[in-house]
């Protein structure tokens, strides 16, 4: 996977809350949307957790509103669905989860900003898909600043360039 692909995903793992969710064994591929009973993470990759018919959990009991999103890039259970029969998913494993993300952002048209560096472009078109991007409609608390999301780009990206101890051995 290109670098920069690799840190922009990590990057909406990051805004999600995910990959830093206290709770997460697994990189926050294993995390379901937070709602009034707190946090929670699942263990089976099998399917979504919510595929079997678990009602959504409430985010926000008034306004009313409940979600069914979970693993890394915190996709909603209807979404799952149609990507998983478009890209002939077999779980939702992290493999998986990163195929439908990656899915996403090429249908936004982002891949080309992400690899020629225009990664603000990039959470803009994204702003659609992810509540924690800046300029989202979802109407929700809790969208990221750019500056605070092209900062840690920087730092991803920067990290995922550095050399590891055995490459420089």
């Amino acid at each position: 996977m290109d670098p920069r692909l690799k840190s922009f995903l990590d990057l909406i793992a990051w805004s999600e809350g995910t990959s830093t969710s206290a709770l997460t064994q697994n990189d926050g591929y294993d995390v379901i949307v937070t709602g009034v009973d707190g946090p929670e993470i699942f263990n089976s990759y099998a399917d979504h957790p919510f595929a079997s018919g678990r009602p959504p959990k409430v985010v926000r009991e008034s306004p009313l509103l409940a979600s069914t999103a979970s693993g890394r890039y915190q996709l909603m259970l209807h979404w799952w669905e149609a990507y998983k029969a478009q890209l002939n998913l077999p779980d939702f494993s992290a493999a998986s989860q990163d195929a439908v993300a990656i899915q996403q952002i090429t249908e936004r048209h982002a891949i080309n900003m992400i690899e020629s560096g225009d990664i603000q472009g990039a959470i803009t078109a994204c702003s659609n898909i992810w509540a924690s991007l800046p300029g989202n409609n979802y109407n929700q608390p809790g969208s990221q600043a750019m500056e605070a999301l092209l900062a840690r780009y920087e730092q991803l990206a920067g990290a995922a360039a550095a050399p590891t101890a055995q490459e420089t051995a």
